[in-house]
């Protein structure tokens, strides 16, 4: 009997880590927006953290304000890797249960 449980709760492990392996090349597809100063700079990131794509309205490039454009593109990159964050954590909890699992 107990022998059987064993094979149950590995076979479960083996499944659940399939579904997390699964979970983490499926969060690495999704990509998130992030955006600053009302939209004039958009950053879409990927679920697993690197920046894609960096889009700024060019009415917004002012030689002479260089630095609040640099504040709205890091505003801007780090909503969009927040967002992508939170919507791999949703896959990862989704593939897991909800339990906890250090390192993934």
């Amino acid at each position: 009997m107990a022998q059987k449980n064993m094979q149950k709760m590995l076979q479960q492990a083996r499944k659940m880590q399939e579904e997390v392996t699964k979970a983490q090349e499926e969060a690495a597809l999704l990509e998130s927006e992030g955006t600053a100063g009302g939209g004039v700079v958009k950053v879409i990131a990927s679920g697993d953290g690197l920046v894609k794509r960096v889009s700024i309205d060019p009415d917004v490039v002012d030689p002479d304000d260089i630095e609040m454009l640099e504040d709205l593109v890091l505003a801007a990159t780090n909503e969009a890797l927040n967002r992508a964050g939170e919507l791999a954590q949703m896959r990862m909890e989704a593939a897991t249960g909800g339990f906890d699992l250090p390192g993934f």
